[in-house]
Formats: C-alpha cells, structure tokens, sequence
C-alpha cells in the first residue's frame, strides 16, 4: 500500500505528538539555562538572578544563569533565536535593547517579535538626571537654562546607543536643547565621571546612581519614569517638568518561539509568584528596581509599540552602529 506524502505526515506527526506531550508533563525533567546577553554582575545579571531563583523553587528545577554578553544584547538574543531548541530548557532575560538594537545596529539577525516567546515582563529601572552635589543647579528647569545658556555642556552615556545615551537625546529634544555628548563605557562611567567634575550631568540607570544619591555625592534632579521612584519619593519625575516624558529600560523572560503554551504558562505563573511576593518585592526593589509583571499575553502586546519607541528614540539620537 502506496501512503502519500500527506498522509505520511500526517503519520509521523501522530507518532510524534504522544512523545512531544509526554515531553511537556513531565518539563522540567532537568535543569534550565537562562540565557543573560550581559556580563556578570551587570544590572540585567542581578535581576535575573534574582527571579531565576524564585522561580527554580516555584518549579522544582534549578535554573542556571549562562552569560552571553556583547554588542549590546545581540549576542544573547541571536543564540536564543536562531540555536535553542523551544523545549522549555533554555530561556532568555531580554531588556530594552531587544527593541531597541533593531533601529541602532545597520543588521540584526533576529527578529524581535517573530523569533521568541514571551513569558513574564518583569522589571522595569528608571534612568536617574544627576549633578554632583554642590552643582548650581538645582533642579530640571535649572538644567534646561544651563542648556540653552551653554550648548557645549558636557554629559556622559555609557556609548552611543546606550540607555544612557537615548535617554539625553529624548530629554534634549523636548526641550529643545543641545548638549556635548562625551561616551564613556558604561554606567559606572557615569556617575564617576559626574562626581569627579568632568561632566555637568548624565542619566544613568536609578540602580548604578542611587547608592551616590543616598551618600550625598550626586545630587538628583529627576527620574525619567512617567512617576516617582518608591525608593526617592523626593525627586520629581521629569514629567513633572516635561508632560507625557517616560523613559525607563525593561527586563522580562523570554523563550525561543514556538516554546509549547503549557510551558509558557507555568514560568508565567511562577514568575508571576515570585513577583506578588512581599518579601521579594522589598528585596528586588531597595536597589530601584520597579516590578512591573505583565503576563505573556500583556508582554507580547508590549513589544511591537516598545520597537516604535526604540526606532524613534535612535532616529532622535542619530546613533548608528555599523
């Protein structure tokens, strides 16, 4: 008896879907990979850290924290979209720069809404407008004059394209303003090059900058979320000064697409856990971390805008990678 093409597909998918469901109840057979594109003890590194462990407990598996950094996240994410397999044992802590690396870098080889699954967007981190402490200005409306003033002030990012750096380029265009962007390597680059007088201001992450802040060595004048930050509820949100200004990097949990539902559905319940935790929530927030727990279906519908505010804030920079 001669079986078509169709019907042999038919055949062998039949065969497969009793071992592909065996496969899903009995997840997580062992330990799972969370794939961090950044180095160790980074921001990202922390937090995903932090919700791995909650979630290992809530799932009775280890979850295993793999750093892939470089340029900017994409080495992770390529890894993520093009070689791991969607069975529930490698999965990846995006951030922002999954949207945002599409607009700054001229080739990516994922696709950011396509190529993974999302699970639980997790954290959100304001950035921090600082001064050093004894600077004559005192507040944003204080910046903006020095702005128009001087528009050779110096400020420091982490690099082109970095938070940092996007974060000023918006600040700058709506207020209309110029400054002299000086790129450092990263976000402890900042505060000490704020501290130390070789810069006016920057915008770091809340996280990097508030340890200064409480020290009485930086001075803040703002936070770049749309609201105040729980942990300097006397700092003004910028769009307090500038309406409708919200600027803040976001860190989730991710898998590769095609990740089955039911595996979706348990990380997201877990995750989800972890985060309406008191006890965690006081812990992962002292640092300036802002839980923000949206679900799967909430974070996939967070995505597509989030990639329109990434090409818009790049076309506003001019930042470009090669």
């Amino acid at each position: 008896m001669k079986i078509g093409r169709r019907n042999l597909a038919a055949a062998l998918g039949a065969l497969a879907a009793p071992r592909l469901a065996a496969a899903q109840d009995s997840w997580p057979a062992r330990p799972v990979r969370l794939i961090v594109p950044f180095i160790p003890g980074s921001a990202p590194d922390i937090n995903a850290r932090q919700l791995a462990e909650a979630i290992g407990g809530r799932i009775g598996q280890t979850i295993v924290i793999e750093n892939r950094p470089g340029a900017a996240g994409n080495i992770g994410f390529t890894y993520v979209a093009k070689q791991a397999p969607p069975d529930g044992y490698t999965l990846l802590w995006g951030t922002g720069s999954l949207a945002v690396n599409p607009a700054l870098y001229a080739r990516v080889e994922y696709d950011a809404l396509r190529d993974f699954a999302p699970i639980t967007l997790a954290f959100g981190m304001s950035n921090a407008v600082i001064v050093r402490a004894d600077s004559p200005i005192r507040d944003v409306a204080g910046l903006i004059a020095r702005l128009k003033e001087d528009p050779k002030t110096p400020f420091a990012s982490g690099g082109f394209g970095s938070a940092a750096h996007l974060t000023v380029a918006l600040f700058l265009s709506r207020t209309g303003t110029e400054a002299e962007h000086i790129p450092f390597r990263g976000a402890p680059d900042i505060v000490n090059s704020v501290r130390g007088g070789t810069v006016v201001f920057g915008m770091p992450q809340l996280q990097v900058a508030l340890p200064l802040i409480r020290a009485g060595q930086l001075r803040a004048l703002a936070v770049t979320s749309k609201e105040r930050a729980p942990q300097l509820p006397e700092v003004p949100a910028l769009s307090e000064t500038i309406p409708g200004f919200d600027y803040f990097s976001w860190m989730g949990l991710l898998g590769p697409a095609r990740l089955p539902p039911e595996i979706v559905a348990r990380l997201d319940a877990a995750a989800q856990a972890a985060l309406a935790d008191a006890a965690f929530r006081q812990r992962v927030t002292a640092d300036g971390t802002t839980i923000i727990g949206l679900n799967a279906a909430q974070f996939r519908d967070f995505l597509p805008g989030d990639l329109e505010r990434g090409r818009e804030v790049v076309r506003i920079s001019g930042a470009r990678i090669e």
